[in-house]
């Protein structure tokens, strides 16, 4: 059976937030479209929106999601919970082992 119409799919690459910047603003200029930038430098259409619409609310031109600060405090928080989750398993075993070790 042949693949008709299937598309390879990419490697994930890694964008540094200037360059990041600097498309948003070639987006957020107005003379091209979020197409034609994202066809232009071999991007998806779906992830210069989603930088465009990340800069719109780190800007505050938009409040349906949250910013870049609160996304990257949130992570770490959620990481100290985490952990925290742990140690209190870690303290609940403990306390089992030395009560039956004290009968």
């Amino acid at each position: 059976m042949e693949s008709v119409g299937k598309k390879r799919s990419r490697l994930r690459r890694a964008f540094t937030p200037e360059f990041k910047a600097e498309i948003v603003e070639l987006c957020q200029r107005g003379d091209r479209t979020v197409a034609q930038v994202a066809r232009d430098f071999d991007l998806t259409e779906t992830a210069v929106r989603a930088w465009v619409k990340q800069a719109d609310i780190d800007t505050g031109t938009r409040s349906d999601g949250l910013t870049s600060d609160e996304r990257s405090e949130l992570a770490r928080l959620r990481a100290e919970n985490r952990r925290l989750q742990q140690d209190v398993d870690i303290l609940k075993r403990a306390t089992a082992f030395f009560a039956r070790e004290t009968r």
